[in-house]
């Protein structure tokens, strides 16, 4: 069973843009595109630039995949997969996120 962690209200997300979340330790970027009600999270972490600054990028998508493009170097990051557009060797942890009753959940197990 899939164990849901309590992040914020619906309310404190930023449309089509990211916040960053302390999850047990584990910073996470999340990002709410608008136009379908989706939320996303990836690993803050930027494996390139070596600094969690990815809920910082620019949202949006790559042929209709939802993406985060990195601040530093410009790298971009699918939120379905984590996977580096640029470099498929490089890959960023995803995770299970949700809204529920107008409250933001997210599962670290992903």
């Amino acid at each position: 069973m899939t164990k849901w962690i309590d992040i914020c209200a619906s309310d404190d997300l930023q449309a089509d843009s990211g916040i960053c979340a302390l999850v047990e330790g584990q910073q996470v970027a999340i990002f709410y595109a608008s136009k379908d009600k989706t939320v996303y999270a990836i690993d803050n972490y930027d494996p390139f630039g070596k600094v969690h600054v990815l809920s910082r990028g620019l949202f949006g998508d790559i042929k209709g995949e939802p993406m985060i493009c990195s601040p530093l170097y410009k790298q971009h990051f699918s939120l379905l997969t984590g996977a580096c557009f640029e470099d498929n060797t490089v890959k960023n942890k995803i995770y299970p996120i949700r809204i529920e009753n107008n409250r933001v959940e997210i599962s670290l197990e992903g």
